[in-house]
């Protein structure tokens, strides 16, 4: 089948829409698959941060110590697990396993667990802790207290991770030619950017509401406000399964929809390659300087925005300590990254086309770098900058602090939903549906996981050293900017490599067009 490309597209509509009709029976569940995950995982986002910050005897520094440990032995065995599952399953019963496995925890949580959440704390356990840890294992110490609340922690984190990272963009970059996916994924993307704006503005009018003694559910206001967040993810859970079957029904059974050598994968045709283990997944990336690279650039995104993160929310909470609050102001933040991606992304729309992909995957460092600067500079010169403040402005320190903290936040966000995640994905393009699998399932499952809780273990020995945040707060800035030049220059490594395989390839299909032509 011939490749297909932009030509036959008016200059706008190139720009703005580069699809062709029949694709869109390929693309329209796929945008609705991404949507429902995205709002999700919008809604989960907010609402697991909101729940720890502000629980009892708790804080913005419970989070390092959830990342370490917690999160990073969660991940290790959920990428094991979706290894073990991918060897012994088909595609479309891992997908269905896998989405009605954290809706049934979504749901068992809020209905079962969270209204005797209190009787359930580790009240004597933390209490003794208290007396034999030095004072900046406060966090550490939160998190045992609180410990039903870290679990949930956990799950709705995994599913940013397995559902939206591995599971769907897994799927996405099987079905998707490297042809389609410089048009596809912008497309997409777009549908991410628009979901967050929808999920922040629904979170938030959900969060605000008041007591309602005529519900069957909650004893107050903020659990009645938790189970109508929670019977929305179910609802758009069921969404992602009905588009996944439509799609696995409609579309993954003709061939012309799909790369060439997947059908025949599927039918059990032709050769078939063998299904690395967990390790082996390691030993390989360990080997690949390609996916090294691929790898230092997901471990730097989520190391910097991680530990940027966390002094932001301990600023934020000491706003807004109350859980209603708090979760109104960061679901509207949420909305507000939402339209700047999705300006962000129309106006990006073909810029990897125009630029490349390793300017393009160059805008997301440098956009971090210049509103980590910001940020910074208020939180160091905090005490300088308090009278000027306070005279020409109105304003104190915190306030401006979590002002310079948002909008790097909503910025971040953009460049990250509107170039990271596109070029990101379309690194592993290239790649066969083995690599691909198994080593996406590997760097996005554990090397996410690495870059956060690396930049946990940080928090963690300099509040220890320094027994708060702001106390470290300059030495975190000192490692920020070191990791975000590594980051740079992993870019244009992957960036050389990338164009070499997509030259390859390109060659490849013209040599046997031509041998086509000759037969």
């Amino acid at each position: 089948m011939q490749q297909l490309d932009n030509t036959g597209f008016g200059r706008v509509r190139s720009y703005l829409w580069p699809i062709h009709s029949h694709e869109l029976k390929k693309l329209i569940p796929m945008f609705l698959m991404l949507f429902f995950v995205c709002f999700n995982y919008t809604v989960l986002r907010n609402l697991k941060d909101t729940l720890v910050v502000t629980a009892n005897a708790s804080g913005a520094e419970v989070i390092p110590f959830i990342k370490v440990w917690a999160m990073l032995p969660g991940a290790v065995l959920a990428t094991m697990l979706f290894t073990y599952l991918s060897n012994r399953c088909s595609r479309k019963t891992l997908f269905y396993a896998v989405i009605s496995f954290f809706l049934a925890v979504f749901f068992c949580f809020t209905f079962i667990v969270y209204p005797i959440y209190p009787s359930l704390c580790a009240d004597q356990l933390a209490n003794f802790l208290q007396t034999v840890l030095p004072t900046g294992c406060k966090g550490f110490i939160s998190m045992v207290r609180n410990w039903p609340l870290t679990l949930f922690y956990v799950v709705a984190e995994l599913w940013g991770t397995m559902v939206l990272t591995v599971l769907f963009w897994g799927f996405a970059n099987e079905i998707t030619r490297l042809s389609e996916a410089t048009r596809f994924y912008s497309a997409l993307n777009i549908g991410s950017n628009a979901s967050a704006i929808i999920a922040g503005q629904v979170a938030a009018f959900l969060s605000s509401g008041v007591f309602n003694p005529d519900l069957l559910f909650g004893a107050t206001a903020w659990e009645q406000s938790l189970a109508k967040l929670t019977l929305l993810i179910v609802g758009c859970g069921l969404g992602i399964l009905v588009a996944f079957h439509w799609m696995t029904k409609n579309v993954l059974n003709d061939p012309k929809y799909l790369p060439e050598g997947v059908h025949d994968t599927k039918k059990g045709k032709g050769k078939k390659e063998k299904k690395m283990t967990f390790r082996e997944s390691l030993s390989f990336i360990a080997g690949s300087k390609y996916l090294l690279c691929i790898a230092a650039i997901v471990i730097s995104y989520n190391l910097v925005i991680h530990m940027v993160e966390v002094l932001w929310k301990d600023r934020l909470h000491q706003m807004y300590p109350d859980p209603h609050e708090y979760n109104i102001y960061i679901n509207n933040l949420t909305s507000a990254m939402g339209i700047i991606s999705t300006s962000a992304a129309l106006a990006m729309v073909g810029i990897i086309r125009k630029l490349g992909w390793t300017k393009t995957a160059l805008v997301t460092p440098i956009v971090l770098l210049v509103t980590t600067a910001a940020f910074f500079t208020c939180l160091i010169a905090d005490e300088t900058l308090s009278p000027y403040l306070a005279l020409f402005l109105g304003t104190t320190p915190l306030a401006l602090a979590v002002l310079l903290g948002s909008v790097q936040n909503c910025f971040t966000k953009a460049a990250k939903y509107s170039l990271f995640d596109v070029t990101k994905e379309m690194a592993f393009i290239p790649l066969s549906p083995e690599q691909k699998l198994k080593g996406k399932a590997a760097i996005d499952g554990i090397g996410s996981r690495l870059g956060k809780s690396g930049g946990s273990v940080v928090h963690q020995g300099l509040m220890v050293l320094f027994c708060s945040l702001s106390s470290s707060t300059p030495y975190v800035a000192a490692i920020l900017f070191a990791v975000i030049i590594l980051w740079i220059v992993s870019v244009k490594t992957l960036g050389a490599q990338f164009q070499q395989k997509a030259d390859d390839a390109d060659e490849t299909i013209s040599q046997k067009e031509a041998a086509g032509a000759v037969i």
